[in-house]
């Protein structure tokens, strides 16, 4: 009798896309990667350092077993780690403590670590960045500064400039939709920033006026996003104008009775009926 081979589906050509651990933070790394890689993503993000106090976080000391899975994870899922997030550079930063996060990091093949900046003093703020750029150098990553609202550096432009006036040459921007477009940000900022000084996007959505409040702000960060084109933000021009290089990835926490399986599903289609 004559058999027939079975037939793999291709792998689709469609340009990489990535998926933040917020997006499902309560997910533990290793089976993370496995979703995100059924979901249809080619890479993760990791939250390895606490955003706030007490915010949900993982520990993945280089050498130990549970990041030992993880890297076993990603060989197998054929996913790769781009970024680790998250850190807030304040009055108080001191670089060195994040060393062994970086080296359990780099260990695992993370580009780029995540920041943010809210440090009154400008020529500290941009002393602690540099400092930070040079020592994640000597792991081969790079420093991407995202702007919030509610922080010291709230506007895209802020954060243009702290990373300008490092002069470091791994420190980027990180554009995520949200708090771009709520603190001024307009596409043709993104067009016409300076060649290879974005190197991050993260996409999602939202609904309704702009938050005028710090704690609006915060909530809205992490309940009020929505998966990308399904909102009212200009997401799809911002898509249109993204420059060469910058990696694009998805952050949208789960806000309702999705499971994070469907959840990252969800996601990934929404993306890619908007990139393609």
């Amino acid at each position: 009798m004559e058999t027939r081979e079975e037939t793999i589906p291709a792998k689709t050509s469609a340009s990489p896309l990535g998926v933040a651990h917020f997006s499902a933070i309560d997910v533990e790394p290793a089976k993370f990667v496995s979703m995100a890689a059924v979901a249809g993503f080619s890479s993760v993000g990791l939250r390895l350092h606490p955003a706030f106090p007490g915010a949900p976080y993982y520990e993945l000391s280089a050498g130990s077993d549970v990041a030992r899975d993880v890297k076993a994870r990603m060989d197998g899922e054929g996913i790769s780690l781009y970024d680790i997030e998250f850190v807030v550079i304040g009055p108080d930063f001191d670089p060195a403590a994040l060393t062994s996060m970086l080296e359990a990091a780099s260990a695992l093949g993370a580009r780029r670590l995540s920041v943010c900046g809210d440090d009154p003093d400008r020529g500290r703020l941009i002393a602690n960045f540099a400092a930070l750029c040079d020592l994640a150098a000597t792991f081969g990553m790079g420093v991407d500064l995202e702007n919030m609202g509610w922080r010291t550096v709230a506007s895209f432009d802020d954060s243009l400039s702290i990373v300008q006036g490092s002069s470091r040459d791994n420190a980027g921007v990180l554009v995520d939709a949200l708090h771009f477009f709520r603190n001024g940000g307009q596409t043709k900022d993104v067009s016409s920033g300076p060649e290879g000084m974005i190197r991050s996007i993260q996409l999602c959505d939202a609904r309704g006026p702009a938050p005028t409040t710090a704690d609006q702000m915060v909530s809205e960060a992490r309940t009020g996003r929505f998966a990308p084109g399904l909102g009212e933000l200009p997401v799809a021009s911002l898509i249109k104008v993204l420059p060469a290089g910058a990696a694009v990835s998805v952050e949208v926490p789960i806000h309702s009775s999705q499971t994070p399986e469907e959840h990252l599903r969800h996601l990934y289609d929404a993306t890619r009926a908007l990139t393609g």
